[in-house]
């Protein structure tokens, strides 16, 4: 696939790249899950209860959505915070170590997202991006959102 932008190019976080970690901060980064989030689950539980059924993760989809609903062509991504960027030009000027590996990471994951995205939609797929603190503070108003586009079709 063309990318529109150029693709942003990630160094591998190595010592041999000029990266560093402690143990300590590698355990915790080993302990971050990349699927079945706290959030996640919950959004999936309260979609469920409303009566709408999905899949999981479907790997054939691009960006391995986390939950799917080929009848209903619906898409839906809980997106953390740190790792796709929420409040991106903000949170950038914070991250003190590391910065050239972390600020690539990011942006590159952004990218991605976009590029899914737009492979979905011409899949024939409405995609929804939900942030983790939306799930959190607010889930009855991101199932309420779900719920008004199944209604319009």
């Amino acid at each position: 696939m063309g990318y529109s932008e150029n693709k942003i190019k990630v160094l591998r976080f190595e010592e041999a790249n000029g990266f560093y970690t402690t143990p300590e901060r590698s355990k915790l980064m080993s302990k971050i899950k990349g699927k079945d989030t706290k959030p996640e689950i919950l959004f999936r539980k309260e979609l469920w209860k409303a009566g709408l059924r999905y899949r999981k993760h479907n790997k054939k989809l691009p960006g391995n959505p986390d939950i799917v609903n080929k009848k209903q062509k619906l898409i839906i991504f809980i997106d953390g915070e740190f790792w796709h960027g929420y409040n991106w030009t903000e949170k950038k000027k914070k991250i003190k170590t590391n910065r050239k590996f972390w600020i690539a990471k990011i942006e590159r994951n952004m990218q991605r997202d976009q590029e899914n995205n737009l492979r979905l939609e011409k899949l024939g797929y409405k995609v929804f991006r939900f942030w983790e603190h939306e799930v959190k503070k607010e889930t009855q108003k991101c199932i309420q959102l779900i719920f008004s586009y199944l209604n319009d079709l």
